[in-house]
């Protein structure tokens, strides 16, 4: 029989703790939004979440990180799935499917991408937080474009700008849409934004 778990010190009892940055990150997020980003302390995270700030600042550094919790492993989706092209494979094809499977979150998580997303694009604490993880998402895709035959020096660096613009306006017309899905917005939205294929890359 298992021992049930007892609070640590200066862990709220009476409430199940929270027991991952996925959940305290959760959590957080519906506050910020019921209470505003800056009108909520980290304080209010930690009593929502059942834990100590001690506990909070072992998971984030700051209270903006918090929307933060899953971007590593968004981007090494990212980065995995564009290594992961086949030889009939166009780079359009697998850049789309690096995206849309990177971003891919479990069904009981999407009102939690749903609220990050909102979060992004309505703080300015956090989007100042977010121009490091998008450089680096960015990056990785001017990294890929690198490697495809094209006559035009500028392509890499337009397949990177356009992947992050379509990936950004992808998320903000999810926030006006709610119903739509994701992924579908996503690939409409590289369809329409990627450069064209050139003769020496199809």
């Amino acid at each position: 029989m298992i021992a049930p778990r007892r609070a640590a010190s200066g862990e709220r009892g009476g409430r199940p703790p929270v027991s991952s940055a996925h959940e305290v990150a959760a959590v957080a997020q519906r506050i910020f939004l019921e209470r505003g980003f800056d009108q909520t302390s980290v304080e209010d995270v930690a009593v929502a979440a059942g834990i100590s700030r001690r506990t909070f600042f072992r998971y984030f550094p700051t209270k903006a990180d918090v929307l933060f919790a899953d971007s590593p492993a968004e981007v090494e989706r990212f980065r995995a799935g564009l290594a992961a092209g086949g030889p009939a494979d166009t780079w359009r094809v697998v850049v789309t499917r690096a995206v849309t499977e990177a971003l891919r979150f479990a069904p009981g998580d999407r009102e939690w991408a749903l609220q990050r997303a909102q979060l992004f694009f309505t703080v300015p604490a956090v989007q100042a937080h977010a121009v490091r993880v998008w450089a680096a998402w960015r990056q990785l895709a001017v990294d890929h474009a690198s490697q495809v035959p094209h006559d035009d020096p500028l392509f890499p660096l337009a397949v990177g700008h356009a992947v992050l613009a379509a990936t950004l306006a992808a998320h903000e017309h999810w926030i006006h849409d709610p119903a739509a899905d994701l992924g579908e917005l996503l690939a409409g939205m590289l369809d329409l934004l990627l450069p064209p294929d050139a003769p020496s890359c199809r």
